[in-house]
């Protein structure tokens, strides 16, 4: 029994971590109103945790550390981006963006597992899977950035009221 609580101990680390980073990244963007790179630098950290723990897999210790780093990027990245949509948007059309967003977040939590379990299944790693993972939070990370930086341009070329 002591083994397993010590595994339980073990698995709250990187979660524990990862609220810390989540509350501090959401009242800091609060406070300085910016979250494009909020939302952004916890995706980048959270891409290179996960592809440091794919890289570092056979090494228990660090391949752990790098998931803590990982799901901090992951959680920090959630409270600012979810109030992303309402920068851009408003009124039904905020809703709407959080709806399709929601609905393709849950289709990639079901999705995901199959993924990754079909990635160990033909290459016999796990690192695989953790490479695409953490490619899909470069991708946010950049889209994020790119997405704001278009809409900022394109109120730039909105006619004056």
């Amino acid at each position: 029994m002591q083994g397993a609580i010590a595994i339980g101990f073990l698995a709250a680390v990187p979660f524990i971590a990862g609220t810390i980073a989540m509350v501090w990244t959401g009242a800091h963007s609060d406070r300085t109103g910016e979250r494009r790179l909020h939302c952004a630098i916890a995706s980048l950290i959270a891409a290179a945790g996960l592809a440091a723990t794919g890289a570092l897999i056979g090494h228990a210790v660090l391949a752990f550390l790098a998931l803590t780093v990982a799901a901090v990027g992951i959680l920090a990245a959630f409270p600012v981006f979810w109030s992303l949509p309402q920068t851009f948007l408003a009124g039904t059309a905020a809703a709407g963006a959080i709806a399709a967003i929601n609905s393709i977040g849950n289709l990639a939590g079901f999705v995901a597992p199959y993924v990754v379990g079909l990635s160990n299944t033909l290459t016999g790693t796990s690192s695989n899977g953790l490479y695409v993972v953490a490619g899909l939070e470069l991708l946010a990370g950049i889209l994020v950035i790119g997405f704001a930086r278009w809409r900022e341009g394109a109120a730039d070329l909105a006619p004056a009221e």
